[in-house]
């Protein structure tokens, strides 16, 4: 099954309440949180007080995803906040083996994310570990940045890692995803598609998650037939 993540990034920050009720009324399945610090990415956006706010007003998953240093000092007070899912970058922990087995033990699902320009080489070790990976698919900091076309293959590849491990990990996608390239992200083996812009930037929020609901369906492949 592949799940829509409607990212807050591109929500409206006076009505996130709102701009949450919308998406989950049209079927959304996670609620993406991107969280920044202004030195891992150059931007600052929200942290666990805010996602102790967002937890009251929504039973989906707080898809909460940290792009800041030493993710390790705030992995905790997120998940006192209600985070469900925590995804860090590969490229912020000096001991990711580590990290994925805290995030876990606070009883929160672990993933793993990747810069566009990142190897998939340094998930090698730690990717049991994992529930999933993200790869971002535009450099990380900021919303409405268009899809960078190399990382639809560096997708594919990842599938193919996962699946010659034998391992039940998902492959989540984040930036630019839009309606253009659904079908190719979800052939290519993501199963968790976070986007932004397309939707809180859509005249009816509702009918974008809806539309993109049913195009990632019609694109889903059985993984236990995938090659």
């Amino acid at each position: 099954m592949v799940q829509i993540a409607p990212s807050l990034l591109a929500a409206d920050f006076a009505d996130l309440g709102g701009a949450i009720r919308l998406v989950e009324s049209a079927g959304a399945d996670a609620i993406h949180v991107d969280v920044m610090d202004g030195h891992f990415v150059p931007n600052i956006t929200m942290g666990p007080p805010v996602v102790a706010s967002l937890r009251r007003v929504t039973t989906l998953p707080l898809d909460v995803h940290l792009m800041i240093e030493d993710p390790d000092a705030y992995i905790e007070p997120f998940a006192s906040a209600g985070a469900d899912w925590i995804s860090v970058h590969v490229e912020s922990c000096r001991h990711l083996d580590r990290t994925l087995q805290l995030i876990r033990s606070l009883g929160a699902r672990p993933g793993v994310v990747v810069n566009p320009a990142t190897s998939l080489s340094t998930l090698d070790e730690a990717l049991p570990l994992a529930e999933y990976v993200l790869v971002m698919t535009v450099n990380p900091g900021f919303g409405g940045q268009h899809f960078l076309p190399y990382t639809l293959e560096k997708v594919w590849r990842l599938r193919k890692v996962i699946q010659h491990k034998g391992l039940p990990i998902r492959i989540e996608v984040d930036g630019g995803v839009c309606s253009g390239n659904v079908p190719d992200l979800v052939r290519s083996g993501a199963s968790i598609l976070v986007v932004g812009s397309q939707i809180f930037g859509a005249p009816d929020p509702v009918a974008a998650v809806r539309k993109l609901k049913a195009l990632a369906e019609q694109c889903a492949i059985d993984p236990r037939v995938l090659a």
